[in-house]
């Protein structure tokens, strides 16, 4: 195969235009005589079959999914732009879909009307309601009435600014729940279960308010602006791009866009010495899951899928130069729906530009002095999500030595609790008089539809063994590393182990590199290598099922997409990962779709408050037997703006 650039046409795997979109809905309101009770919940592109992509032409549709509030029901279509028809319309038994933009607007409305939660408020202190802050939390599934065949719920929780743009989250209102049907858009239940003063000290982090006194913490001013940092390339970025079809260095992928999953990676290929090898077919954030570690009365139903329950995509911010991205940037529009199926544009969703990486490899001769050195650099491909308190950076990052990396940035505002003055909390953080942190969990789960050299592929565990004292091993010294072939679902439910130095190699199945071992990719566990803490039988354990485990490894099958299950929203449990691998099929020779897990474990600290710094965890694929050798031997030494070599 030659490296070729993508055609001008569009490609089946380019995100839906707005234009798309707004035909999208037009088609089903035409053709399904919808009412004015359905509402839109996501219009994304069908993304055609691996079979309908090796054929020149392949229909371009769009999926859909629809709640309608006065049926009660939940339907998913699929569209034929390319024919403008209805393909398929089929109601989803039992399924509650994400909650939309307007939903969260319309239940805030909704809650401060309801005289239970004024009341609530009035106990409390608080009489201007318009200062109150209402976060519409999931329902998690926390009884048999919460059944998503049933009615569709929220839980949301209440905090309170003193004034306008102040961080509310200083001022929690605990021990009050309201629970709210989405479909009536009435108040079904507020939960009151006791009074705990709110906190008084403010917790602001915007110039002109941290600055006041009280403020924790208290920052009479602000310090003086360092010296800038200004990265310019005087001869534009290395990559280039058509549509989202992307180039740069021996890297080739597309990008795409989803309102559940936010930035996905299609078609990741090297380019090895004119050849394109195949990588990854599809690598997206597949879910999200927040597990919290307090009984209080209104915390312990915190468990959030952030992906499975609101979106990502959805929830994307337009990210700023300068502040987000840093250097010579190149931004990728996104486009998702309103409730009524028109088109919503997130100008600036996906961020592109490459970092120089420090060094990429070195030698010096100590006898002659003489040393070679050659820079390393990445393509960031990374967009934002804001969740409520939460904000979440996503980085796509791929190396010149042929490794890809996937990061995750934690940062925004952690979810806070009340506590009566003078008490210490058991199961969380105290960051400021009266308010603490509660201890949680986040779990992520990478889907990667691997692709390493070929469709058909292998799974093995690598372990480092020390080799007892013997005659294989006189001197004590010797160690070696095992290889076991991981060939069912069930063998390969894997949990790392850092003291055996536990990593994964997907393989291919058909060819051997030129020293005759593996052509592969190996996964590589970083961060907390945490596991869940909730006990068995809990919701938390029961919903959060993907997260016991680092590494889960599937055949392809299409609509096997998330790791909870497709549809998350009051979801009793054990759906996702843990349904499809039941099944146990083979994974020997197969189409391979792995699953890596990465965990954050924070335990909070009173640096948090009142915005974390940034928190990073990662995953590492790293080419193991790909190449014949160092792939980046052959890079250009870097020329200085002084002139000469630097090595």
């Amino acid at each position: 195969m030659t490296d070729t650039f993508a055609p001008a046409t569009v490609h089946p795997l380019e995100p839906l235009s707005p234009q798309e979109i707004s035909q999208a809905s037009a088609i089903v309101v035409r053709e399904q005589n919808l009412t004015p009770s359905a509402r839109f919940v996501y219009i994304e592109l069908n993304e055609p079959s691996k079979e309908q992509l090796r054929r020149s032409h392949a229909d371009r549709r769009a999926f859909i999914v629809l709640r309608d509030r006065a049926a009660h029901a939940t339907f998913e279509a699929i569209v034929s732009l390319t024919t403008d028809s209805v393909v398929s319309y089929t109601e989803i038994a039992d399924a509650q879909p994400p909650i939309t933009l307007e939903e969260f607007l319309q239940c805030e409305d909704v809650i401060k009307a309801d005289p239970r939660w004024q009341e609530a408020m009035i106990k409390r202190g608080v009489t201007d309601f318009s200062l109150a802050m209402v976060d519409k939390w999931a329902s998690g599934h926390t009884m048999d009435d919460d059944n998503p065949g049933g009615r569709r719920l929220a839980r949301p929780l209440t905090f309170v600014r003193s004034e306008a743009q102040e961080n509310g989250y200083a001022r929690p209102v605990e021990n009050l729940v309201v629970t709210v049907d989405m479909d009536t858009m009435e108040v079904v239940e507020v939960a009151d279960t006791g009074v705990v003063p709110l906190p008084q000290s403010p917790g602001n982090y915007l110039p002109g308010f941290y600055e006041r006194p009280g403020n924790v913490p208290h920052y009479a001013e602000q310090r003086a602006p360092m010296k800038t940092i200004d990265i310019t390339q005087p001869d534009g970025p290395s990559f280039t791009v058509d549509g989202h079809y992307v180039v740069w260095a021996n890297w080739r992928l597309r990008v795409g866009f989803t309102p559940r999953e936010g930035l996905v990676l299609h078609d990741v290929n090297y380019v090895d010495r004119g050849t394109v090898r195949p990588v990854i077919h599809r690598a997206s954030l597949s879910e999200m899951y927040v597990p919290y570690g307090d009984p209080g009365d209104s915390q312990w139903n915190k468990n959030v899928f952030d992906e499975g329950e609101y979106g990502l995509g959805v929830l994307a911010n337009s990210l700023q130069l300068g502040c987000d991205c840093l250097g010579e940037i190149h931004y990728l529009d996104a486009y998702v729906n309103d409730q009524d199926g028109q088109p919503i544009e997130l100008p600036n969703a996906i961020c592109m530009h490459e970092e120089d990486y420090s060094i990429g490899w070195k030698h010096t001769d100590f006898r002659d002095n003489l040393g070679q050195v050659r820079r390393n650099r990445r393509l960031v491909v990374s967009f934002f999500a804001t969740v409520g308190n939460y904000d979440y950076g996503f980085y796509w990052h791929l190396y010149l030595d042929g490794s890809i990396e996937f990061e995750i940035k934690l940062t925004g505002i952690i979810s806070t609790g009340a506590i009566e003055p003078g008490r210490t909390p058991e199961f969380g953080t105290l960051v400021a008089p009266g308010l603490y942190g509660p201890h949680h969990q986040h779990f992520f789960s990478v889907r990667l539809d691997m692709k390493v050299d070929g469709e058909r592929n292998n799974l093995y565990e690598l372990e480092a063994e020390a080799v007892p004292v013997g005659p294989e091993n006189p001197h004590g010294n010797a160690w070696r590393q095992t290889k076991r072939q991981l060939t069912t679902e069930s063998e390969a439910q894997r949990v790392a182990d850092p003291l055996k130095a536990r990593t994964w190699l997907i393989a291919n199945a058909d060819k051997k590199n030129k020293l005759g071992g593996h052509i592969g990719y190996k996964i590589e566990p970083s961060g907390a290598v945490a596991l869940p803490l909730a006990q068995p039988g809990s919701q938390q354990a029961r919903r959060g099922g993907f997260a016991t485990k680092h590494l889960w490894a599937t055949p392809y099958a299409e609509r096997e997409r998330y790791a909870a299950g497709e549809y998350v929203a009051q979801n009793p449990g054990h759906d996702g990962l843990e349904k499809y691998t039941a099944q146990n099929r083979s994974l020997e020779d197969a189409d391979l779709v792995i699953w890596p897990t990465i965990a954050a474990h924070h335990v909070v600290r009173p640096e948090d408050w009142p915005v974390m710094p940034v928190s990073h965890v990662s995953l590492h694929l790293k080419p193991t037997g790909f190449f014949d050798g160092n792939p980046m031997l052959d890079l250009a030494p870097e020329t200085p703006k002084t002139g000469g070599h630097c090595c």
